[in-house]
């Protein structure tokens, strides 16, 4: 049995709230949660840590 991976990714919703997209390695699958009903706006390194995490969980999920 495989434990499924997660990145959170720290962001803000278009009022300015602070949120997370979850970025999830599951099975041979690559899962974005974004914050429910809301809008993410990330900041250029904010963007890129959602590049790496994105990144991790394509390897993490071709290894399953």
């Amino acid at each position: 049995m495989s434990v499924r991976k997660d990145w959170p990714i720290s962001c803000r919703d278009a009022v300015g709230r602070r949120r997370d997209i979850i970025v999830l390695a599951d099975e041979e699958r690559v899962v974005l949660v974004a914050p429910p009903g809301e809008t993410a706006v990330l900041t250029v390194p904010e963007a890129d840590r959602l590049r790496a995490a994105l990144l991790d969980a394509i390897a993490e999920a071709w290894r399953e």
